[in-house]
């Protein structure tokens, strides 16, 4: 593991060095703020011990700088002059953790692996998200640089979120980068198929139901608003869900709790929520099957998710993202398409949008020859 301290003391670096080296960390000085933060932002460090008192920058200015340029690595910060008051105050601002000079060795060892063991831990929580999750939306068309910017700017807010576009356009990948890229990304994410749930259990499925409270409840059960609490919930195909189930969900938005069906006290809930629908929602209040009051309780932010006609250019960089999920989760060779392959794909209206290329170009590698061929796409495609 690779250790940075950022120190203007030259007996605190060299004396703190020599401690890691020996206990077989590798080590890197800094002699103040600006050269700490040269190092931390060039090079990916494990820790980073930081003095608060120094010229030029403090540590209290380079740890908001570290935090703010996206620098991941946990900071224990050090000093000698510090008071209660300023060590809560390092911790609100991000800090690991706060060590007083003189420095004990037990504490700062203790402290180290403590700070690495919590960086290490949350690094394959990311990486087990990105697998269950999914990827970063691929693409680089004007259309779908569009939904990531507004991805980017959205996610970090608690604002409801009301995704559309036609069914395989990448609703549910947009709807998990929102959980990604939150605040809430540490707590749960909950998804819902409003569609795929019967009109009966809606009740029981969003809010949860009391033992006994009808014939197969056998026990107590949690619902996916209270399944969420303190992180997000993902209602798919809104535009399907009952209008009874509608004025419950509103409640909840409006009130922040909820009441199991057979129980008889409320359950307070934090929970933010992202909806999808390839409906037209306003079409849908006219028709009065849609709840206007809710439409705006869930349309904070509109994003319209592109198909893949208005995205064709997307199209070669989707195949080659295709190809390699699908040999690698199938260990097999890669296999390239020629160039009148990926023209042809290109040329095809996709009524089926991602969801239709992704089934396509499975096909093709399993059916189609080395490289694939436009005559491949003429005998398995169209």
């Amino acid at each position: 593991m690779k250790i940075l301290i950022v120190d203007d003391e030259r007996a605190i670096r060299y004396s703190l060095k020599e401690i890691l080296e020996m206990e077989g960390y590798q080590v890197d000085t800094a002699e103040n703020g600006e050269e700490g933060l040269q190092k931390a932002e060039k090079e990916k460090f494990d820790a980073v011990f930081c003095d608060i008192k120094m010229p030029r920058m403090d540590g209290i200015e380079l740890l908001s700088r570290l935090i703010t340029d996206g620098v991941e690595s946990p900071v224990i910060m050090i000093s000698g002059h510090a008071d209660i008051e300023t060590a809560v105050d390092c911790i609100k601002k991000g800090a690991f953790d706060f060590i007083e000079k003189p420095l004990d060795l037990n504490r700062i060892l203790i402290t180290l692996k403590n700070a690495t063991d919590k960086a290490a831990l949350i690094t394959q929580t990311k990486i087990l998200k990105k697998k269950v999750y999914g990827k970063e939306m691929i693409g680089d068309s004007a259309a779908i640089l569009h939904v990531k910017d507004m991805v980017r700017k959205v996610a970090p807010t608690d604002a409801s979120v009301l995704i559309t576009g036609p069914n395989g356009s990448g609703k549910e990948l947009v709807a998990s980068s929102l959980y990604q890229l939150s605040e809430r990304s540490m707590m749960p994410y909950v998804e819902v198929n409003c569609a795929a749930i019967p009109p009966e259990l809606i009740d029981s499925e969003l809010f949860g139901h009391k033992k006994g409270s009808f014939t197969s409840a056998v026990r107590d059960h949690k619902g996916k608003f209270e399944q969420a609490d303190g992180g997000t919930l993902f209602l798919d195909e809104i535009g399907d869900m009952s209008l009874a189930a509608q004025a419950k969900v509103l409640r909840v938005l409006q009130e922040k709790k909820l009441t199991p069906v057979g129980g008889d006290k409320d359950i307070q809930v934090n929970v933010r929520v992202i909806s999808a629908t390839n409906k037209n929602l306003q079409e849908e209040i006219a028709r009065g099957t849609f709840r206007e009051d809710l439409y705006h309780r869930l349309s904070v932010i509109v994003v319209k998710v592109p198909s893949l006609d208005e995205r064709k250019e997307d199209i070669p960089l989707l195949v080659n993202h295709f190809v390699e999920r699908y040999c690698s989760q199938n260990g097999k060779p890669a296999k390239a398409f020629s160039q009148e392959a990926i023209d042809m794909l290109v040329a095809k209206s996709w009524p089926g949008n991602i969801r239709e290329l992704g089934n396509v170009v499975e096909r093709l590698l399993i059916l189609g020859g080395d490289p694939v061929s436009a005559q491949d796409i003429s005998d398995y495609v169209f």
